[in-house]
């Protein structure tokens, strides 16, 4: 069974306050994009009840215990009784970007199994098994844009079509972890909510939807703020940095002609598609 499990990009990213669990409540907005993983799995024919993953692509040199598509398939078997299984995953979106890309794995790969196996979950249930493995998992079963709270992971539907946008993802090709973005970052509970933020029009958003972690990442690694910089030169109506980053977006009112500097950070988000 083969699946392309998608990335995401973050339009906003409000830090509410911080929590008595040491995480922190946040508002954000989850939007599904073209970029995607492939990931296949086939049953062992030896009946082992052994399950294996190779990894190709960007990520090829980590470790496959670790990788958030084992912990799935553990997960599910702390439930249900299936075969094992080979998997397979080739990554095409890079590890810490912000884009999502091993939650949408995992998440994908609890879809997979749930429908090949015939478990019979429904999406509520899934997304609880989801959010055991990462906070924004969750979003990735149905992969439909979210306004999201908490630490991520209570989804709510909120009416934003960026369709008829050409949406352009540059990646430096560094990682940044989500401690560094919270590193120095104050929460503000106060002002209007990403809610109302959102509700305006897109050419107001430059200075009003902000992503609170990009004033740290930008200090620590200055190439994102400037590649942020180029997609507003290059004519994006809004740019921002993805989640906890390093990637960054820029939303065009039509296809843009990008300048020679930056295309060796543009993602291609029509692979495996």
């Amino acid at each position: 069974m083969v699946v392309f499990p998608r990335a995401k990009i973050n339009i906003g990213l409000r830090i509410v306050e911080k929590r008595p669990d040491g995480y922190h409540n946040i508002e954000t907005f989850f939007y599904p994009v073209d970029l995607s993983d492939a990931l296949e799995f086939v049953v062992r024919k030896d009946n082992r009840k052994h399950d294996t993953l190779r990894v190709t692509g960007l990520m090829k040199d980590d470790d496959p215990e670790n990788n958030l598509v084992m912990k799935a398939v553990r997960l599910m078997r702390l439930s249900f009784d299936f075969p094992g299984i080979r998997v397979h995953l080739h990554k095409n979106i890079p590890v810490g970007a912000g884009l999502g890309g091993g939650s949408s794995d995992a998440a994908w790969m609890l879809r997979a199994l749930n429908r090949y196996f015939g478990f019979g979950l429904n999406s509520e249930e899934l997304r609880s098994f989801a959010g055991r493995l990462g906070s924004d998992a969750p979003f990735f079963i149905d992969s439909t844009p979210s306004f999201a709270e908490g630490v991520g992971n209570i989804l709510s539907e909120f009416p934003l079509d960026l369709s008829q946008y050409h949406i352009v993802i540059l990646y430096p090709n560094l990682k940044s972890s989500t401690a560094e973005a919270y590193a120095g970052c104050v929460p503000s509970p106060s002002g209007l909510s990403l809610r109302q933020l959102l509700n305006l029009p897109l050419t107001e958003w430059r200075t009003r939807v902000v992503n609170d972690f990009e004033m740290n990442i930008f200090r620590l690694y200055p190439l994102v703020g400037r590649l942020k910089m180029a997609l507003y030169e290059a004519g994006a109506t809004y740019a921002s940095m993805s989640g906890s980053g390093s990637a960054v977006y820029g939303i065009f009112s039509e296809e843009p002609e990008l300048p020679r500097e930056i295309l060796p950070y543009l993602l291609n988000t029509g692979d495996l598609i």
